[in-house]
């Protein structure tokens, strides 16, 4: 025990038994704090995907902004990270951004990726707390990695989701399903309809894999119908789907 305890101890007039400073720290105890109820699907398609997530280590789920595809796995691996079922979770989407290049933001190539993650880390922090957060990012147990530092890296006993995946290339998707170990679950995430690249997708090129050579993966398809963000958001999606834009 340190001094400094002792002499808050003496302060305080009281005295703990080790058991008790033991159950203090306890990591268990947290745990039961945070005692969460499970992920509810809103409309039978996030009932498949959740189906999907339980029963196989990989899936590509596709469909509209506002489906909670996104949501959906974050929060999921934050529950098996919070059950101590995975040591790590794994962030990563290709360097194609919606607006300015990462280029313009200052700070370490994580840092700068840090704003695209932003949705992720919030339903993660929501699931294990802010503070647990903080202390598994500074461990290492939840990574943030660029595709600019995919290849040579490698995972086991993992989540990883592969966010806006329409727009690797098929190199790049290649490289990221080759770094995948053992006792990893992976999801896919992205829109086809969605590529912001002037070349093929790597999303398309899995789909193709995938079903011409019927791979045990799942592949969870997202409407229009089934957007839950909101009607607004919904009524968007669908306007510049109809309008081609």
């Amino acid at each position: 025990m340190s001094k400094r305890f002792e002499k808050q101890k003496r302060r305080n007039g009281r005295s703990f038994a080790t058991a008790e400073i033991i159950e203090l720290h306890r990591p268990d105890k947290f745990e039961t704090e945070r005692a969460l109820p499970p992920i509810k699907a809103l409309n039978p398609t996030q009932a498949d995907y959740l189906d999907a997530l339980r029963n196989s280590p990989q899936v590509v789920v596709l469909g509209p902004a506002g489906t909670g595809k996104t949501w959906i796995a974050a929060t999921y691996a934050a529950d098996l990270y919070r059950k101590r079922r995975i040591a790590k979770i794994i962030l990563t989407r290709p360097n194609v951004p919606c607006g300015r290049s990462l280029g313009f933001f200052p700070g370490s190539l994580e840092e700068k990726f840090a704003p695209w993650a932003a949705p992720i880390v919030d339903a993660i922090k929501d699931r294990i707390g802010a503070a647990a957060y903080e202390i598994a990012l500074k461990k290492g147990d939840i990574e943030m990695v660029p595709f600019e530092v995919m290849r040579g890296r490698s995972w086991k006993n993992a989540f990883v989701l592969l966010d806006e995946a329409q727009n690797t290339t098929p190199a790049e998707i290649k490289t990221f399903l080759t770094r995948i170990g053992e006792d990893c679950s992976v999801v896919v995430n992205g829109d086809v309809s969605q590529c912001d690249l002037a070349e093929a997708s790597g999303l398309r090129a899995v789909l193709q894999l995938v079903r011409a050579q019927g791979l045990p993966v799942p592949v969870i398809e997202f409407t229009l119908d089934d957007i839950v963000r909101s009607g607004l958001c919904a009524m968007w999606v669908r306007a510049f789907e109809e309008a081609r834009l």
